[in-house]
């Protein structure tokens, strides 16, 4: 039997909203769950010490952590909290920021031994096999215009101007969550209340 993370997770107040029956879920087995980070700097910041705490807390309780490093949504930009689109990185400069997180989640999560060690995964490695218009028949088709813009990410920026890229960037999560699902049996993805 799991520890109950939930609970724990509660007591210090870092859930805001949850799924029902996650935490049957977690209390069954072994579950596997994720957070994204998007690389756009060479450093983690303060904002993502409460997702990395909530992966140690996953983890102690018994569960897999999956750190998800966004190759691919990095080059695309999340719209969340921005009142102006990000700038575009390059390859080399996303690798780079990449490595240093690896670095830095390494002195928080263990990556190294036990059946619930950390993985870290890049999105890149999934989604550079997708054309364009292969991406929009495959993924697209599954969501409606009407739900992403109801998002507050989009919503907060249509009156001044939301990209195409910027506002595709909720498909290309989604098809994060459904190929770690897929290829890893993730059933847990935590993040910020733009998610929910």
């Amino acid at each position: 039997m799991q520890q109950n993370v939930i609970e724990e997770l509660r007591w210090r107040g870092m859930i805001h909203d949850i799924m029902p029956g996650l935490e049957e879920q977690l209390l069954k087995e072994m579950t596997a769950g994720y957070v994204g980070f998007d690389p756009t700097s060479d450093s983690l910041h303060v904002g993502n010490l409460l997702p990395i705490m909530l992966l140690k807390h996953f983890q102690l309780a018994g569960h897999k952590p999956f750190t998800l490093v966004g190759g691919a949504t990095g080059m695309v930009g999340d719209p969340s909290g921005k009142s102006a689109e990000r700038n575009l990185l390059d390859e080399k400069t996303l690798r780079h920021n990449i490595a240093c997180f690896e670095k830095q989640l390494k002195q928080f999560l263990d990556f190294d031994k036990g059946e619930n060690k950390a993985e870290l995964v890049n999105n890149l490695d999934w989604m550079k096999q997708f054309s364009f218009l292969d991406f929009i028949r495959d993924v697209g088709k599954h969501i409606t215009v009407n739900y992403m813009m109801a998002k507050d990410s989009v919503k907060k920026r249509i009156e001044t101007g939301i990209s195409f890229t910027e506002f595709s960037y909720q498909l290309l999560q989604g098809y994060d969550f459904l190929h770690l699902y897929r290829t890893n049996k993730v059933k847990v993805q935590f993040g910020g209340s733009d998610q929910w």
